[in-house]
């Protein structure tokens, strides 16, 4: 019999030399994540690693795709088809450009704004009807390639906000789990003091 399962899927390259790229929002929101359950991650199949553990009282697997961003839906899909999650279970944390940097947004639903992570997952689950919550990296200055921007890491002040920013995005999941998308956005979408 399924449980009450939640899947929380933090999207981002593997490996060190992208650790710090605006790309990886997701995986550092992850790290929060397992940080807050106590659990730790572990290879997992399906080209994954994964930290196991509740938020908000509930059973959470919290993935890390290994595969590159463009092709994170099959993870995301294996380990959802594993745990028969369905997708209004599935939480998806990424970067997002058309957003401020230190601005948090969940949504449930829409398209995938050329983000190749959020394609990847639509194609892979068969639905665009899954949780996101959209971290904010804003746009690249000036006429910079958005693909050659978000594999840059975060600038040295953004990087004193980043543990603020992590923080908050991962109590945004933390308050979906526990409250529903409304109270989370009534929440997390109010803009934030010295913005």
């Amino acid at each position: 019999m399924p449980d009450e399962r939640w899947l929380i899927a933090g999207l981002g390259n593997p490996g060190g030399g992208y650790a710090g790229n605006r790309h990886n929002a997701g995986y550092l929101v992850a790290d929060e994540l397992a940080r807050r359950m106590g659990g730790k991650f572990r290879p997992g199949k399906f080209r994954s690693t994964v930290a196991e553990g509740r938020l908000a009282g509930t059973p959470v697997t919290v993935l890390k795709p290994l595969t590159y961003m463009n092709e994170s839906g099959g993870p995301v899909a294996g380990v959802r088809n594993f745990y028969h999650v369905p997708p209004e279970r599935v939480v998806v944390v990424h970067d997002e450009l058309d957003l401020p940097f230190g601005t948090i947004r969940l949504k449930l639903g829409g398209g995938d704004n050329g983000h190749n992570g959020l394609r990847s997952v639509t194609a892979a689950l068969g639905t665009r009807e899954y949780y996101r919550v959209r971290f904010g990296i804003s746009r690249p200055p000036g006429r910079m390639d958005p693909a050659a921007y978000v594999l840059r890491d975060f600038t040295a002040a953004e990087r004193e906000e980043l543990p603020f920013m992590v923080d908050q995005a991962a109590g945004a999941v933390e308050t979906l789990l526990r409250d529903g998308l409304a109270a989370a956005q009534n929440e997390f979408h109010r803009e934030q003091p010295g913005r």
